[in-house]
């Protein structure tokens, strides 16, 4: 049996696990596609070809000596270049990491996926230290949308959507901070996963913002998505944020009828300045599900403004470093950002923090089980010149005063934000 490169995850680890198919020639199906298609989609920085066929060949040994084998058998996978992986530096979509040792273990979450059966084959683009929303890096150049390579794939997690959304493997790892999940999965029309807050651990990654940084798995199918969810479930004393909750697996679940669910369609916040072809498509799969309900979620706005002060807050402390003694090695964009973070006041990073807070403990009155909304205000297909999306972090603060304002962070915000504003002016940092 030979794999196609429309097999899910389940059908390959089935074949493998059943000897009609070795793991060996998986991995060989998923390379040669990589080989084929990764020049014209970017989706990988690092094929780890060699450790990729001593894992299979381990797998079928088993297989042949009649030992189990994990749920995911062979399946080929990848992850976004912020996971460590063992022998390779952990570059975070970044120049700078480049010049760190390599790591010397892998990070939980692919160690985790290996026990199951799953084989690397890979590390995948990402925007710069995560901080970035359509897909481009600066250093490796854009990863690009499998239906449509003019499109964006969507950011941070861009290699991961445009390696599963373009059957190059069909699973991989990302992070999500702020949409770096939701929206690559989005644009490039697969599945992907944002857990709830330390379900899953962070160690041996590359952090973005600590207090907001999540990872997940990409997929094709739901079932596949579950699957790989479920084997890397489980406490994590590496991560002082991972939950001490033991497995509670997700794949029988599946089975239940839809129509058990509570669905709603979320409104107000998230019914503001969206594409019509993002209304749109909330509107076909909330018809397909029965979902009629609309549900205002209060203090979205402020909320959403919150996420964006602690984002490049927290974002300009972890780099303030290198900013410092290498700043000419960041993407501008990206350097900028973090610069406006530094300059925020810990009077209002703390006001943020507090609506933060209330944001996560709010449940509205009327339960849903399911809140359905748009992963992002437009589509792929909203892609833009590279030189235009390139000038959008001149914007930053501009939308970093509107933030301030919806948050109500007041006068010393706006003084605040003026400030950093003329520091990104000066485009000749040196270092101290």
């Amino acid at each position: 049996m030979t794999t196609k490169p429309e097999m899910m995850a389940s059908g390959i680890a089935s074949a493998v696990a059943g000897g009609k198919m070795s793991a060996l020639d998986a991995t060989e199906a998923a390379l040669t596609r990589i080989k084929q298609h990764d020049g014209v989609l970017n989706a990988f920085t690092d094929v780890t070809a060699d450790r990729a066929r001593a894992k299979a060949r381990a797998i079928d040994a088993d297989i042949a000596a009649g030992k189990p084998v994990g749920p995911l058998a062979g399946v080929p996978f990848a992850v976004k270049n912020l996971f460590d992986v063992s022998g390779l530096p952990t570059r975070a979509g970044s120049k700078i990491n480049r010049d760190r040792a390599p790591a010397t273990r892998d990070a939980a979450l692919i160690e985790r996926m290996e026990a199951a059966g799953a084989v690397l084959v890979g590390a995948l683009n990402m925007g710069e230290y995560a901080y970035d929303f359509t897909g481009e890096n600066i250093h490796d150049g854009p990863s690009r949308n499998p239906h449509d390579t003019t499109r964006m794939s969507g950011g941070s997690s861009g290699g991961s959507g445009s390696a599963v959304g373009g059957a190059l493997v069909p699973l991989a790892l990302g992070s999500d901070t702020n949409g770096s999940i939701r929206v690559p999965s989005s644009f490039c029309g697969i599945f992907g996963l944002k857990p709830t807050y330390g379900r899953l651990s962070r160690a041996r990654s590359f952090p973005f913002v600590a207090s907001l940084d999540h990872l997940g798995p990409f997929a094709r199918s739901v079932t596949d998505l579950a699957l790989a969810y479920d084997v890397m479930q489980g406490p994590d004393a590496d991560d002082a944020a991972c939950t001490t909750r033991g497995l509670e697996p997700t794949l029988p679940l599946l089975a239940n009828p839809v129509s058990d669910l509570r669905i709603a369609v979320a409104g107000g916040h998230f019914q503001k300045n969206v594409f019509p072809e993002a209304v749109e498509a909330v509107s076909r799969v909330a018809k397909a599900l029965g979902a009629t309900k609309i549900v205002d979620v209060a203090e979205a706005s402020r909320a959403r403004a919150a996420a964006y002060v602690i984002t490049t807050t927290e974002g300009a402390s972890l780099h303030l470093d290198r900013l410092r003694k290498r700043p000419n090695d960041f993407d501008p964009a990206v350097r900028d950002r973090l610069i406006a973070g530094a300059m925020v006041p810990a009077s209002l990073v703390d006001r943020a923090q507090r609506r933060a807070a209330g944001a996560r403990q709010y449940r509205h009155p009327h339960p849903a089980d399911l809140i359905h909304r748009p992963a992002g205000r437009c589509g792929a297909g909203a892609a833009r010149a590279a030189a235009d999306r390139r000038a959008d972090h001149l914007c930053a603060l501009a939308r970093g005063h509107r933030a301030a304002r919806r948050a109500r962070i007041g006068e010393d915000g706006r003084r605040c934000c003026a400030r950093a504003k003329r520091i990104l002016r000066w485009r000749s940092i040196s270092p101290r």
